[in-house]
């Protein structure tokens, strides 16, 4: 007998789990984007435009699109072994943004995807985070075909702080899309450690 040693090995410690939101306009990649970086079988609740959304469906832009989320998108990812996100993208269209507070409810941080082609419509989910003070960080989608612009320029054209960290990013590549999310987190503790130490000094 070995003493000294425990007989039962050590269970490995809980993973923490991180709660990311996907935002943005209709038709900026946001199911696409859930869809490339998450482990598992996405969750989808998309449903085939109708002719009785047309009036309020701004299809301008993205033409081709057939479909839309109804209320999220779901997918996970694990960063590493101690940490594992859970993705949520939102719907895009005004008529379901009564869900975003719902979904918004403990997250750590978000992603604003933008698409240089319809830059405006960026411009309520910045809003919507930056009112609420939950860190974001705005990615663009790279799309085929798109004005590549100079980051300075995106960032002035949004009205954003300084210290928001914008990103250029394809939805569709996975490694890309982690590299969005992992300065998501990085910067939603750096705000968090930032905070602790204003609120150690007061």
């Amino acid at each position: 007998m070995v003493f000294g040693r425990s007989s039962h090995r050590q269970r490995p410690a809980e993973p923490v789990t991180l709660k990311i939101l996907v935002a943005g306009g209709f038709g900026v990649g946001k199911t696409t984007l859930v869809g490339a970086v998450s482990e598992i079988r996405p969750l989808r609740t998309e449903e085939v435009l109708s002719e009785a959304g047309r009036p309020v469906d701004d299809v301008e832009g993205v033409a081709g699109k057939t479909t839309t989320t109804v209320a999220m998108d779901f997918g996970r990812i694990t960063l590493r072994d101690d940490l594992v996100l859970y993705v949520f993208g939102t719907p895009g269209q005004d008529r379901f943004w009564f869900l975003w507070d719902e979904l918004a409810q403990g997250a750590l941080g978000a992603v604003v995807l933008a698409d240089t082609r319809r830059l405006a419509d960026s411009f309520a989910a910045v809003d919507y985070f930056e009112r609420r003070g939950i860190p974001f960080t705005v990615a663009v989608n790279c799309f085929e075909g798109a004005d590549r612009f100079p980051s300075e320029t995106v960032r002035s054209a949004l009205d954003l702080d300084p210290e928001v960290p914008l990103v250029m990013c394809d939805a569709r590549e996975r490694e890309s899309v982690k590299e969005v999310l992992v300065a998501v987190v990085e910067h939603a503790m750096t705000l968090a450690a930032r905070q602790r130490e204003h609120a150690a000094t007061t």
